[in-house]
């Protein structure tokens, strides 16, 4: 057997030619078995080449040190340092093959600090052993794996100079990669590049790729012209880099000229290339060339580009994205985890809550269940869809859990208004060992402000820099804000963002006006207002808000200025929407809606409604209503909020024993959740109502939020 056919050798011709090499009378010839070695390396076929070390142990006692140098490479290929480094100490001579065979083995088995330890060992024995530009790269690529520790490539490259190795092609293409990953030595990188002698293709692409790394998008692009006016050349590698930089730029002219240029020269047909194409134009939004390249000009496709397009989509519509991984099951492709974890997150974000269990059923039939990330994206699916309990079982039964796990369950029950549980959690996960971190405490304030626990919330801030030393951020301070204002602390609420460290910012804001037009404190919420506006002039919610304390206040003149004020600067409020689904169908509806099919059935819904619920004791709420209108038209007004339309029409289509879900994208207004509360006693309904907050779980005459929200 020669060296030629070994390289050409599958794993199932590999076992048949070793078995044919041990059943032969004649004893394997060295170089046939370094061939045979160098194919098992290859392969990943450790244990053939385990059973061939046995037969030279066997048949020719120890090794000397040509086949001694590839089994070394073939246990660091394979991965297998332990025996890798026995072979080596049991070396009776060794040479500088079996040194770089070794330190190679430690690089590419993400050992870095173990190859320098090595490498250290052999510059001791300098006079014995000197190393070749092949050790030198391995040590080098190890000290670019630990990054931000120059000192270390530096003194490597000191020794390069001044054993006469640092104008080889292939150190230097290392150093430029050391460099370029290291804190603040790209200009190391650069005069590397510069000065070297001789280049390669390797070359360009570790510089281009060390502009990549420092986020340097243009130098790199710049580079790659000069690459191409030099008539270099450029392989994928190349390809794949500069199309990262055009991921990086606001338009689409680059990208568009380097797809000309793989068109050109035929590279498109390069499935890694082609993909990451499609994610440039993805990462800028252009969906139309996304089409283009991946129906129409991608010869072959894999699940890593469908992922991508599907990743593409998802960011102009989950539906668009749903729709295409229906379209990826036709073609019978495989998700994988990424592809899974990107169509749950579409899921999520759908009106229609169907799709998130029927995945969740195809992740199972994967194998997928116990992949972590996917469980966490699953507890938030479940989660902001109002499946509570599902969200609860995925959490149960994880076989292991990260820390964005317990975060995203805390979260959760944050969420639907059950403080209780989340501190429970929380208990739990401290009991478990887990160490808490900034979101951990993010979610457990926003359970103590939905819920009103003021001390708790308090204290869990306090001991938050106290006893986890986490420092206070802008969402944590927005948190307390929001504990303070809905107790009706305002003046310390104010007080607090008057001492933070950083500029508050307009959701800090937004929440002490919110609290402001709650408790009817006018003052300090004129000043919430005026800091609203001078951070998001064009928003409508300060107005609406300021709007709205005017009237509840009686002052009728000032809410009509702040009005004009909106009509003079075109500023339009966020139309109020709900949504229900029905029948996998999601119903959506405005304010006095008449637009859907069965309105009229509708109306005479929520007008029999209203009767029965005002014999229950419901009273409009006619407050926040302008006081010019009449008393009878403030109720006709409230009457037609979308989210009591949809409840009607839940009411009349959902006949069954489950709960009632209606969707909302602003918060609830005092009316409809008096309304909400009467209804679900009055009918003995479950209820469920996700607003721009929080959701309301309303049973038997109460909600869940305990008319705090």
């Amino acid at each position: 057997m020669n060296l030629t056919t070994s390289r050409n050798l599958t794993a199932r011709a590999l076992r048949v030619a070793l078995a044919h090499a041990f059943s032969s009378p004649t004893p394997i010839d060295p170089q046939a078995c370094a061939s045979l070695l160098h194919a098992c390396a290859r392969l990943g076929c450790v244990t053939e080449g385990r059973g061939l070390h046995g037969y030279l142990i066997t048949n020719v006692g120890c090794p000397g040190l040509f086949l001694s140098n590839n089994l070394i490479n073939m246990y660091a290929k394979c991965g297998w340092l332990g025996y890798a480094r026995k072979v080596f100490d049991e070396m009776p001579e060794r040479n500088v093959v079996s040194w770089t065979a070794l330190l190679s083995g430690y690089d590419q088995g993400n050992q870095p600090r173990l190859c320098l330890e090595i490498f250290s060992q052999m510059h001791e024995c300098l006079f014995m052993c000197a190393p070749n530009e092949y050790t030198f790269g391995s040590v080098l690529s190890a000290c670019a794996s630990l990054g931000g520790l120059p000192a270390k490539g530096q003194q490597v490259h000191c020794l390069a100079i001044k054993t006469g190795f640092d104008p080889h092609v292939y150190v230097g293409n290392a150093l430029i990669t050391m460099y370029s990953r290291c804190e603040d030595s790209l200009q190391h990188a650069e005069l590397v590049f510069c000065t070297m002698p001789e280049s390669n293709a390797i070359t360009w692409n570790s510089m281009i790729a060390g502009y990549e790394c420092c986020s340097r998008h243009l130098e790199a692009f710049g580079l790659f012209i000069q690459l191409h006016r030099a008539g270099a050349g450029q392989d994928r590698v190349t390809l794949m880099s500069i199309l990262s930089s055009c991921s990086s730029f606001e338009r689409l002219a680059p990208g568009l000229q380097i797809h000309s240029l793989i068109t050109k020269t035929g590279m498109l047909m390069e499935l890694e290339v082609s993909t990451s194409l499609l994610k440039v134009y993805a990462s800028l939004g252009s969906a139309d060339d996304c089409f283009k390249v991946f129906f129409l000009e991608m010869p072959t496709r894999d699940i890593v580009s469908w992922t991508g397009m599907i990743t593409a989509y998802s960011q102009h519509g989950p539906e668009q994205a749903l729709d295409l991984f229906r379209q990826l099951k036709r073609h019978r492709e495989s998700p994988d985890r990424f592809t899974f974890s990107i169509v749950l997150k579409a899921s999520a974000n759908l009106a229609t809550r169907q799709h998130g269990p029927t995945i969740h059923a195809q992740v199972i039939r994967s194998g997928l269940e116990s992949e972590v990330v996917l469980c966490n994206i699953l507890i938030h699916m479940y989660g902001r869809c109002g499946k509570l309990d599902s969200a609860a079982q995925v959490f149960q039964e994880m076989k292991g859990r990260n820390i964005v796990s317990w975060n995203s369950m805390i979260k959760i029950y944050a969420v639907h208004g059950l403080a209780t549980e989340a501190l429970g959690l929380f208990s739990a996960m401290q009991a478990n060992g887990v160490q808490p971190d900034s979101a951990t405490f993010v979610g457990l304030l926003s359970a103590c402000s939905h819920a009103g626990l003021v001390d708790e919330g308090c204290k869990i801030f306090k001991d938050m820099t106290v006893n986890h030393g986490i420092e206070p951020l802008k969402d944590h301070y927005s948190c307390m804000v929001d504990i303070l204002g809905r107790a009706g602390r305002l003046q310390e609420a104010e007080d607090l963002i008057g001492r933070m460290p950083v500029q508050a910012d307009s959701i800090i804001w937004l929440a002490l006006l919110s609290a402001c037009r709650v408790h009817g404190d006018v003052i300090i919420g004129a000043r919430a207002a005026n800091r609203l506006l001078e951070l998001e002039p064009s928003k409508s919610a300060p107005y609406v808000l300021i709007s709205n304390m005017y009237i509840a206040s009686g002052n009728q003149t000032e809410a009509a200025l702040v009005r004009k004020k909106m009509k003079e600067i075109r500023v339009k409020k966020e139309p109020g929407l709900s949504w229900i689904e029905i029948e996998n169908k999601v119903h959506i509806f405005r304010v006095a809606d008449k637009l859907h099919p069965q309105s009229d059935a509708i109306y005479v819904m929520l007008e029999n409604m209203k009767m029965r619920l005002k014999d229950k004791g419901y009273v409009p709420s006619t407050n926040l209503v302008l006081h010019e209108v009449e008393e009878e038209q403030k109720e006709e007004q409230l009457y037609y909020h979308s989210e009591k339309l949809a409840l009607a029409f839940g009411l009349m289509r959902n006949s069954s024993e489950c709960p009632i879900t209606v969707m909302k994208n602003i918060r609830i207004c005092i009316d409809c959740h008096n309304f909400m509360k009467l209804a679900s006693d009055c009918y003995k309904r479950e209820i469920i109502v996700r607003d721009a907050n929080r959701f309301h779980h309303f049973r038997d005459g109460c909600c869940s939020c305990k008319d705090y929200w």
